[in-house]
């Protein structure tokens, strides 16, 4: 992990923003992602990720369905609260179309080793760089961890939540969808 840079004042603000809301926070300012022409927020069915084998996976393999886009890191506390949840609910709702998808913002050997720990049972992609500008597009303004993103059917943001999730919370969100 490199050393953290110097933080300004804004920065310094946007940590413990981050940090109060009960997520993990990231040190290195966003560039911003391409939005689409139709809306305010990326085109996220057009962007590919590496798995955790390499491969690069086409989000677009996911549309028509319900996806939860997590955004998370095996050394980010609430992040790995989360998960067992998640996994929960892909087992519940799997068969209706729910979709859940970690973007790893980790080195792939912290991301591989803590979803095969815990038996993460949904796509877990490599986010890199990318990851965290699509995160901060999609209203992360923040950088913090975890953040997770519903998109409905139509690929459209349904909700999106900066920091820990319950299961409960996540489950009144998603079954309307479904």
């Amino acid at each position: 992990m490199r050393a953290p840079r110097a933080l300004g004042a804004s920065l310094a603000f946007a940590l413990a923003a981050a940090l109060t809301l009960g997520g993990c926070s990231r040190q290195e300012p966003a560039a911003p992602v391409a939005a689409s022409a139709k809306s305010a927020t990326p085109d996220i069915f057009a962007a590919s990720f590496p798995d955790l084998d390499g491969k690069m996976q086409p989000m677009r393999q996911w549309q028509g369905k319900v996806v939860v886009l997590n955004f998370w890191a095996s050394w980010c506390p609430p992040c790995r609260q989360e998960i067992p949840g998640f996994i929960a609910l892909q087992d519940k709702y799997r068969e209706r179309g729910l979709v859940f998808i970690g973007l790893a913002i980790d080195q792939k050997q912290n991301a591989q080793a803590f979803a095969d720990e815990i038996g993460i049972n949904y796509p877990v992609l490599l986010g890199d760089t990318r990851g965290v500008d699509l995160s901060s597009a999609l209203g992360n303004r923040l950088g913090g961890l975890p953040f997770t993103v519903v998109f409905d059917r139509q690929g459209q943001v349904a909700a999106t939540e900066l920091g820990g999730v319950t299961p409960a919370a996540l489950e009144k969100i998603v079954k309307p969808l479904l």
